[in-house]
Order: C-alpha cells, then structure tokens, then sequence
C-alpha cells in the first residue's frame, strides 16, 4: 500500500485523486486512494467528510502536524508543541547485514513521531536514539525488531544534559591568518552573557551596536551563524549551550583580506575564549512526577523520592483511599524507577512523568558527571 497517512478534516471534503496543498513545504500533493481504517482493516472510501478521520495514500512530502488545505485558500491550523527530548541510547544492528535495515526503520519512526530524534555522534560514530523516557525508547526498539526485523544491541542510557553560562565576560578577538597571496582578517569586540528573560525566539540573543561601520553590515550576520553554529558544542562536555546572549560592541576588518569566513571564524574563537570565563554550569532535565499510592505506602513513597533529590510539591486526595503525590525529579535519578514502585508498594502504585524544565546540577555532582563521561570538570568553579 505504500506510506499510510492519517488525518481529520475540520471543514469541507477531501476527494480521492485530488491535490490538497501543504503551506510547510510549499508543494502540493495528490491523494491517490481514501480509506477509513477499521482495527487494521482498510475500507476504501470515495471521500472523507468534514469532522472524520480517515487515512490517505500517495503523500510524499508530509510530517506529523502539517495542516493540508486548498491552494486558493492557504491557512496553518495551529500545530501541537512536542517537547525536546531528555534520554538518549546508542545503538547499533546485531549483524553487519543489517545495518541499511536499521537506517530506514530509524529514518520512518523518525518521520511519524517527533518526540524520537536520530542522530550520529560525531566522536564515537554511534548511531544515538533519544526520546522521552526509558518506555519510549523501548517500545521504538520492538517496533524495530517486530516492524522492520532488526535486532539491536543498546548502549547505556544517556540524559540529554545541556549548560549555560551565569556571568558576562568581554573580549577582543582578532583572527589573521597569512599563506601567500589574500589572507583572512577579523576582529570583533565581543560580551557574552545569559540571555533576558523575556526573550523568546530561541538560545542565541544576539545584539549588534557597532558604530561607524567599525564592521561593515554584510559581515555582522557571519557573525551571528559562528556564535549559533558553537551552541550545539558547549565548553564542558559538548552539551548544547542554552541561553546566550552576544553583543558585538566594536571590531575592525581589512579592505581585502576580510571576508564572510573570517568573521565566523573570529566568532568560534571568541565564543571557545569566553565561555569558561562566563561561570559555565551543568544543566540536566527535571521531571515531573506524579505517583498514584495507597495511603499505607505514601510514606516510603516520598521517601524514595527524597532520595532521588526529588522535590515534593504536594499530595492530593484520589478516588478509593489511594493518594497523588506530585514532585519534581532529576531524570538522571529516574532510571529503573518503575520497578523499585512496585517492590515499595507491592505493586499497588502506579506512575507517570512528563519533562518540565532543565535546571543547573550542583558543582559536586556536576564534576562527577563530567568525568564520567570525560568532559572538561576544571572549568567549573
């Protein structure tokens, strides 16, 4: 049948062999055949009508989100907000055969949940799922073996951590190079510091006040790409880097040596200087829980999650006696939390959790974690 597409129409009908048009990519699409899935039964359809949801084949450009509409009449209907993902395992095929199958599994599961990232570490060259949680992660893993018939062995689970700096540091870089005939030449002048608070509109906040055209305006967009191109390689361990704000104050450039390059060379340089000057700190993502309990267990309950440096933000009353307790916790400290529930409350608890924040890890721990995984411990203070 090819790729199977789900959707509902919120007005009008889609008929079968029509284009709809997609405003995320510009293009527009042909739906070859209509069905109305029934379990996993198809029951081929002429058309779906407003408020149904059906499922379309022939689509080839389309993710999870997209809003299909008539070309004469564009609209976007606001698209869910999926959250980043906090827990990474490596993983690789048990046979060298298999390794094409585990690309294009990865490569589908990738494209129908955006909650799962795939990516390749540049260090080691492993293949790195990342997703929600430990459940998440295992249940792509059987879909894997039961879907595109790949057995794979997994790495420990990493946490998605992240660093950010917590002070303004300045510097002026110059950036020269000389090899026979037309060199490179930038300089810029340079603070760093985390960004304001009611800045939205992503990590980097990046502020331009030269004067006198000290650097000419075709080169100040280098360097804001060099400045955002070093935020996914933070100084610690190669966490991305969140909240920076930069602001280029003065610079100089050269009639001829200058270019594009130069200036976001200079930019990587500046950002590589000032980063350990900026009291970097060690981000990791804070969960929140929440435990249903009999009344009996609470006890051991709150006091497990103490233990895991989880912070306990209140408990509520629920259906049959049985207690909510709602608390904040290091995923780090959530690995194989499930089963120590179920050997506390002898199986009666039941629990979920959802990212909530990333929040800075203490300097102690913080330098534990960072020569485990060989990162750069000195730097913190």
């Amino acid at each position: 049948m090819g790729r199977l597409v789900f959707f509902r129409v919120y007005s009008g009908k889609v008929v079968a062999g029509s284009y709809v048009y997609n405003p995320r990519s510009g293009k527009k699409e042909r739906i070859s055949r209509l069905f109305q899935m029934n379990s996993n039964k198809e029951i081929a359809m002429e058309s779906i009508d407003a408020g149904d949801i059906g499922a379309g084949v022939g689509f080839k450009d389309i993710r999870t989100g997209d809003t299909l509409c008539d070309e004469a009449h564009p609209i976007v209907l606001e698209s869910m907000t999926f959250p980043d993902t906090v827990i990474s395992i490596a993983v690789e095929p048990k046979s060298q055969a298999d390794i094409a199958k585990l690309d294009t599994g990865l490569q589908k599961l990738a494209e129908e949940d955006p909650t799962f990232t795939v990516r390749t570490d540049e260090q080691s060259g492993q293949t790195i799922i990342s997703g929600m949680g430990e459940l998440h992660l295992d249940i792509i893993i059987d879909r894997l073996k039961r879907e595109f018939k790949v057995e794979c062995n997994q790495g420990k689970p990493q946490v998605n951590y992240k660093e950010a700096i917590t002070k303004a540091a300045q510097s002026r870089e110059t950036y020269k190079k000389q090899s026979g005939g037309r060199g490179k030449f930038a300089c810029i002048d340079v603070t760093i510091e985390p960004k304001d608070e009611d800045y939205k509109e992503g990590d980097l906040q990046f502020i331009n006040v030269v004067k006198g055209g000290n650097v000419p305006k075709e080169f100040i967009p280098s360097v804001e790409k060099g400045f955002k191109d070093c935020l996914s390689n933070g100084v610690l361990g190669g966490f991305p880097i969140t909240g920076l704000k930069v602001t280029l104050t003065d610079g100089s450039f050269h009639p001829v040596d200058s270019d594009q390059l130069s200036f976001e060379l200079v930019a990587h340089q500046a950002f590589k200087k000032l980063c350990p000057q900026a009291g970097p700190v060690l981000m990791e993502p804070i969960m929140k829980v929440e435990v249903v309990t009999p009344e009996e267990n609470m006890g051991d309950v709150i006091g497990d999650l103490n233990k895991r440096r989880g912070l306990v933000q209140g408990m509520e009353e629920a259906r049959s006696g049985a207690r909510v307790v709602k608390a904040m916790v290091p995923l780090s400290e959530m690995f194989g939390y499930v089963t120590a529930l179920r050997t506390i409350t002898s199986g009666r608890a039941t629990s979920s959790m959802e990212y909530d924040h990333h929040s800075p890890v203490s300097n102690s721990l913080a330098k534990e974690i960072l020569e485990e995984l060989n990162g750069n411990a000195d730097l913190l203070k």
